[in-house]
């Protein structure tokens, strides 16, 4: 069966969906308030929605500043996973960046998810540091990776 698959920006409006899909992801998800900040306060966040069906079921963000990217979360609810969503909403992710006039982007993986590292290294990521213990559940080190958008 064919899913009708769209993006929109985000807006506290979809802050409940957000939230929810955060927990079903993450063992150390954002707290409301942190999305709050992001969606009402932070100048340079954006928030990328993707709909399966009309029903919110992924999200991406990512903060703009200047001409870098930085990408802060991408989440896929669990019972979507392994149909090729988190990658579609990456493209969309970075296709927005390149939009907003960025020229690199960053982001911080746990050294231990390799699907999503994997995932990253598909749109050009390369590792670029460790951020030892920067995982405040279990101290996990960060990969840090980067990828510049015009080489």
């Amino acid at each position: 069966m064919e899913m009708n698959i769209s993006f929109r920006i985000l807006t506290i409006d979809d802050l409940d969906d957000i939230v929810m899909i955060d927990q079903a992801s993450f063992t150390n998800p954002w707290s409301r308030e942190a999305f709050i900040n992001e969606l009402t306060m932070n100048p340079y966040a954006l928030y990328i929605g993707l709909e399966v069906d009309g029903e919110l079921v992924g999200y991406g963000g990512v903060w703009i500043i200047v001409d870098e990217a930085h990408i802060t979360n991408i989440a896929v609810h669990p019972g979507y996973r392994g149909q090729k969503l988190g990658e579609k909403l990456l493209m969309k992710l970075m296709e927005t960046i390149l939009v907003k006039g960025a020229r690199k982007a960053t982001l911080e993986v746990r050294v231990s998810n390799i699907i999503a590292q994997n995932l990253y290294r598909k749109f050009g990521f390369v590792p670029g540091g460790i951020r030892k213990g920067y995982y405040s559940d279990n101290h996990e080190d960060a990969l840090v990776m980067w990828v510049n958008l015009y080489d």
